[in-house]
């Protein structure tokens, strides 16, 4: 998510090419480059599901969101789009658990709606028209669907192999898109600095980045990586802070503290839980082993102790 926001200035180098046709040579950059990296990794390959699974990933993760951003932006002010994708968090702590058929964590959805309120200060408010909210909230049905619809398959198929179905579906379908759209008008060769940030976004903000939100994704679950959606802003501020030498107005600053506070406190008992309970496991494990072993395959010792516990009984 750092790597994200931090990349908007570069994205905006693209504002003067067709938006779908930018998207399509970024996947198609990230694509090549991630299944080099598949026969290092372990993982199966796609099944039937899965393969659905990964061509709804592609339709609504990538292309769809991409379409609902641009749209978005048409109609309404950056702030806006940036505020409702910035609900992602929120929507994952509750979706996420139910989703896998368990009950969401009063804890994880109240640091959650923290972070939320950071990434609105944040990120301020903006005007829109009726159409550039409908679009904005396709955008974060987007970057909802990016975690939920890769989740499952994260443990069998790896990160690198997801991101690289994902990214090699996403081109055609955003050939598809941009030919109903018309999005292919004002296709010419890019110019250098249009070329340099495709190769970044397609290296860095694709195949790195996927790699490493989805290698998090499968490590903390949906609703916990859900709240670092909240560093988007963040790094986004810090960015353009740092290249445009603009000081951040004290509300940013403000949200800042409110989404540190929040991942604090959703991430804080994390690492804790896991631990406590390996010893009874282990502890029931070998006593199952122990009540299994037939008599005439027991130790001495073994024999000796049953033999202490009926006279103990008796």
């Amino acid at each position: 998510m750092t790597i994200l926001g931090s990349s908007f200035p570069v994205t905006g180098q693209l504002t003067g090419y067709p938006a779908l046709p930018a998207q399509a040579a970024r996947y198609l950059i990230a694509a090549a480059l991630l299944w080099a990296l598949v026969p290092r990794t372990g993982g199966r390959g796609p099944n039937g599901p899965d393969l659905l699974r990964l061509a709804g990933l592609a339709a609504t993760g990538l292309v769809a969101f991409n379409v609902c951003v641009v749209e978005t932006l048409r109609h309404a002010q950056p702030a806006v789009l940036g505020t409702m994708v910035g609900g992602a968090p929120l929507v994952l702590s509750v979706l996420g658990p139910a989703f896998s058929g368990r009950r969401p964590s009063t804890r994880i959805v109240g640091s959650c709606a923290i972070v939320v309120a950071g990434i609105a200060l944040v990120q301020g408010g903006g005007h829109t028209s009726a159409a550039g909210l409908w679009w904005a909230f396709g955008a974060l049905a987007g970057e909802v669907f990016f975690s939920l619809l890769a989740a499952p398959l994260l443990t069998g198929l790896g990160p690198v192999r997801v991101s690289a179905w994902a990214c090699s579906l996403a081109v055609p379908e955003l050939v598809i898109a941009a030919t109903v759209t018309g999005g292919w008008r004002g296709l010419r060769v890019p110019t250098v600095t249009e070329a340099a940030a495709l190769a970044y976004l397609g290296v860095v903000l694709t195949v790195v980045a996927f790699v490493c939100w989805y290698g998090g994704l499968r490590r903390l679950g949906v609703e916990r990586a859900g709240m670092f959606a909240g560093l988007l802003p963040v790094a986004s501020l810090a960015g353009t802070a740092l290249i445009d030498r603009v000081t951040p107005a004290p509300a940013a600053l403000l949200g800042t503290l409110l989404v540190t506070a929040g991942l604090a406190a959703g991430l804080s008992n994390w690492r804790a839980t896991p631990s406590r309970t390996v010893p009874q496991t282990r502890t029931m494990t070998q006593t199952q082993t122990q009540t299994m072993v037939p008599e005439e395959c027991a130790t001495p010792v073994d024999q000796a102790e049953r033999s202490a516990a009926r006279t103990r009984s008796a």
